[in-house]
């Protein structure tokens, strides 16, 4: 008779922004990864905030320049990172709407909603929506007006989204989260990490994280 395998809790800690391309690419990987090993894992996902443009300003910046800037890319580099995300996400099954006159936008915001959402128990569903509302629907999500209404699109109360983007109560405590992970030597995103101990850096290809996946699941049996 064939040993029924025991599922194991697997907890994941991923630091992440929802401007960042990669970071739901890495989520898709591992989300992939996970379905190639049904009954195995009873996962808990957990987001941490990371702000890739602390400094832009309120109105953001045209997304171009900014790339041109930051890292010093022509704009034929630039088309050609995005035809590659594109790509990429088409095979994941989630879509890149980039678009001339797209602008990269301050996700501070975004980081409360998200810090308040963990509190109800949505957190993912609200990252999610996030990613697609930046990539895929065009919308500026550092608009307070816009957060709360992708807030409400998972099931969150939608004037308390708006409130607490207004009175910032849990400011300090993204602030407090932000400086933990630059702490912890967390200087790029994604990063992952499995069972508080398993470090992975990027956003790797579905079967790097079935490798780790095994061998988590072989060290705990």
């Amino acid at each position: 008779m064939q040993q029924q395998l025991q599922i194991q809790s697997l907890h994941v800690d991923i630091v992440s922004d929802v401007v960042c391309p990669w970071c739901i690419i890495g989520y898709k990987q591992l989300m992939l990864a996970l379905s190639s090993m049904p009954g195995q894992f009873d996962v808990v996902i957990h987001w941490h905030p990371f702000e890739l443009n602390p400094q832009l300003p309120e109105e953001g910046q045209n997304l171009r320049e900014h790339l041109a800037q930051k890292y010093n890319r022509s704009p034929e580099q630039s088309q050609k990172a995005r035809t590659r995300l594109s790509v990429l996400g088409d095979s994941l099954g989630f879509t890149f709407d980039y678009f001339e006159g797209m602008r990269m936008v301050n996700t501070f915001r975004a980081h409360q909603l998200l810090h308040w959402a963990g509190e109800q128990g949505r957190q993912t569903e609200l990252k999610l929506a996030l990613f697609e509302a930046f990539f895929t629907r065009r919308e500026d999500v550092n608009a307070p007006g816009v957060l709360a209404a992708v807030a409400a699109r998972v099931g969150l109360d939608c004037a308390e989204a708006s409130l607490l983007l207004s009175d910032q109560r849990y400011a300090g405590e993204v602030r407090a989260q932000q400086r933990h992970w630059l702490e912890q030597d967390v200087h790029a995103v994604p990063t992952f990490v499995f069972q508080g101990q398993y470090i992975v850096p990027g956003a790797q290809e579905a079967e790097s994280f079935v490798r780790l996946l095994k061998k988590i699941h072989a060290r705990a049996a």
